[in-house]
C-alpha cells in the first residue's frame, strides 16, 4: 500500500474519531467534573503547595512532587511548541483560545482520574504500588475488558505520542537549525537519509536505554531535576519573545478570540479555518498536550506517596495548568504576534515550520529556545510515557514482557527520525481518542465516588486513609 493511501487512511480514521461527537465528549465531561467537583479549579494554588511537600510516611513508591514531574514530563513535550503550530496550522489562530479553554475545564478531569487511578490502585507482590485507568475500571466497575482495552491502547499510543512524535521533531529542530537547505544525506536501504536524524535517534536511544533500565525511581529523579529547569527557561525564553514583540500581543489576542467564534479566519499570511476547524485542532492539541482525559496521568498518581487521593489528585490537577494555561499558551501568543509582525511566516499547514521560522525570527535567542526546548520537552516525554507503556504491558502480558517491550521502544526510538511526521501526529491522535473513551466512562460510571471523596476530604487533607490496599500476585519489576 502506498504511503499516500496509508495516510489518507489515518486521516480518515482521526477526522472521524475527531469529529463532533469527541469533542462534545471531551468537553462535556470537563464541564461535568467541574460542576460534580464543586469548581476544584478553585483549589488550583492548594494543589501547587502540595506539590512541594514530602509525605515519606506514607504508602508509595515516589515522592508527590516527583509523580507530578514525571506526569509532567510526559505532558509537556512537543506538543506544548509543535503541537500548538500544527493546530495554528490547521485551525488558524482560534485554536490557541480552544486549547487554553480546554486546559482550564480540563483541570478537573485531570483531578477526577487521578483521584480514581490512586483510590483503586494496588500493591504488587514486590512492594511496587499500582494503578491507573486499568484498576479503576477492573476493580471500581469490574469491567474488565475495558481495562485491558485502556491498557493496550495506552501501551501502543507509547510508541506515537511518547516516542515517535518526540524523536522525530528532535531530529526536524536539528535538521532546519544545522542544515535548513538540503540537509546531509546518507544512502541506506536505496533510501536518502539525514545523518543528523540518525545520529539523534542513535543518541537518544542509548540515553533513554540506560534510564528506563533503572526503573520508576531512576526515571522519577531524572524528572525532578528536568523538568522545572526546562520548563523555567523556555518560559523565560517566552517572555522575552513576548517583549521583543510586545507591539504585536494585542492584535495577536484580537484575532485569536474573533478567529475562535468565526465562521471564517485568517492572519496575514494565513490560510481560512472555521470555527469546526479551531475548535477540533485546539480541542485535539490541548488533549494531546496536557492529556486530561486520556487516562495517562494517574499511573504515575498512583506510585506517589499520599495520605488520601483527593490530595494527590489536586497535586495530580496543577500539570494541566502549567502544561496548557501556562506554557501553550506562552507558545500561541509568540507564534501569533510573530505571524502579525512578519508576513513571510505563514501558515502553509506544516506546524513544524511554522513554530521554527517564529521563534528563529528573534535574534540571539530565538533559534537556542526553540532547539534547547523541543529537545528538552521531548525527551522528557520519552522517558514518561515510556513508564506509563511499562505499567500497562505488565497489567497485559506480565513482567517477563518488559524487557520485550523495552527494546521494541528503544529501536521505534532509533527509527523514528526516518517515519513522516504528518503520519505520527494523525496516529497519535487516533491512539489518544482509543485512550480517552474507556477512561472517560470510568470517570462517568464512578463520578459519585468521585464527588463523595472529594467532599470527604477536601476539608481535611491531612486525613489520612485507612482503606486497605490489596496486594496482587504480580511483580512491576
Amino acid at each position: 500500500m502506498r504511503a499516500l493511501d496509508f495516510n489518507a487512511i489515518l486521516t480518515a480514521v482521526s477526522d472521524f474519531l475527531w469529529g463532533w461527537p469527541m469533542i462534545i465528549l471531551l468537553l462535556g465531561t470537563h464541564l461535568f467534573m467541574t460542576i460534580r467537583t464543586g469548581v476544584i479549579q478553585r483549589k488550583l494554588f492548594t494543589g501547587i503547595k502540595l506539590s512541594i511537600k514530602k509525605d515519606p510516611e506514607t504508602q508509595g513508591d515516589i515522592s508527590q512532587f516527583q509523580a507530578l514531574t514525571t506526569a509532567l514530563a510526559s505532558t509537556i513535550g512537543t506538543g506544548n511548541i509543535v503541537g500548538v503550530g500544527t493546530a495554528i496550522a490547521l485551525g488558524g489562530p482560534g485554536a490557541v483560545l480552544w486549547c487554553w479553554l480546554t486546559g482550564i475545564l480540563g483541570i478537573a478531569t485531570k483531578y477526577a482520574e487521578s483521584l480514581i487511578g490512586v483510590k483503586y490502585r494496588v500493591k504488587a507482590k514486590d512492594g511496587t504500588m499500582v494503578g491507573g485507568a486499568m484498576y479503576a475500571l477492573e476493580r471500581g466497575l469490574g469491567i474488565k475488558c475495558l481495562a485491558v482495552l485502556f491498557a493496550l491502547f495506552a501501551a501502543l499510543a507509547t510508541f506515537g505520542i511518547g516516542n515517535g512524535v518526540q524523536v522525530n521533531a528532535i531530529a526536524n529542530i536539528f535538521n532546519q537549525a544545522f542544515a535548513p537547505e538540503q540537509g546531509y544525506k546518507v544512502s541506506l536501504f536505496g533510501q536518502e537519509l539525514d545523518i543528523i536524524g540518525i545520529l539523534c535517534g542513535v543518541v537518544i536511544a542509548v540515553v533513554v536505554g540506560f534510564v528506563l533500565y533503572g526503573g520508576v525511581k531512576s526515571i522519577s529523579k531524572v524528572c525532578e531535576k528536568l523538568i522545572p529547569f526546562m520548563a523555567v527557561l523556555y518560559i523565560l525564553g517566552c517572555i522575552y519573545i513576548l517583549i521583543y514583540n510586545h507591539q504585536y500581543i494585542v492584535p495577536a489576542i484580537v484575532d485569536i478570540v474573533q478567529s475562535a467564534f468565526s465562521v471564517k479566519s485568517a492572519v496575514a499570511g494565513g490560510v481560512g479555518a472555521g470555527m469546526m476547524m479551531a475548535c477540533r485542532y485546539g480541542i485535539a492539541r490541548g488533549l494531546f498536550s496536557n492529556e486530561s482525559g486520556m487516562g495517562s496521568a494517574p499511573i504515575v498518581a498512583a506510585a506517589a506517596q499520599t495520605r488520601n487521593p483527593v490530595r494527590q489528585a489536586l497535586i495530580s490537577s496543577t500539570g494541566t495548568f502549567w502544561d496548557t494555561v501556562v506554557v501553550c499558551l506562552m507558545t500561541g501568543l509568540v507564534l501569533v504576534s510573530s505571524m502579525h509582525s512578519d508576513a513571510s511566516i505563514a501558515t502553509n499547514g506544516n506546524g513544524g515550520d511554522l513554530t521554527f521560522k517564529a521563534f528563529s525570527q528573534i535574534p540571539y535567542v530565538g533559534v537556542g529556545v526553540i532547539v534547547v526546548g523541543i529537545v528538552l520537552f521531548a525527551f522528557s516525554t520519552i522517558l514518561g510515557w515510556a513508564y506509563y507503556g511499562e505499567r500497562c504491558i505488565v497489567y497485559l502480558m506480565g513482567t517477563k514482557a518488559l524487557k520485550v517491550y523495552r527494546f521494541i521502544f528503544i529501536l521505534f526510538v532509533l527509527v523514528s527520525p526516518i517515519i513522516s511526521l504528518d503520519a505520527v501526529w494523525t496516529l497519535a491522535d487516533i491512539l489518544n481518542a482509543l485512550m480517552a473513551i474507556p477512561n472517560i466512562i470510568a470517570i462517568w460510571l464512578l463520578n459519585k465516588v468521585i464527588a463523595d471523596d472529594t467532599k470527604h476530604y477536601l476539608g481535611n487533607l491531612d486525613e489520612i486513609d485507612r482503606t486497605p490496599i490489596p496486594t496482587i500476585d504480580k511483580s512491576y519489576q
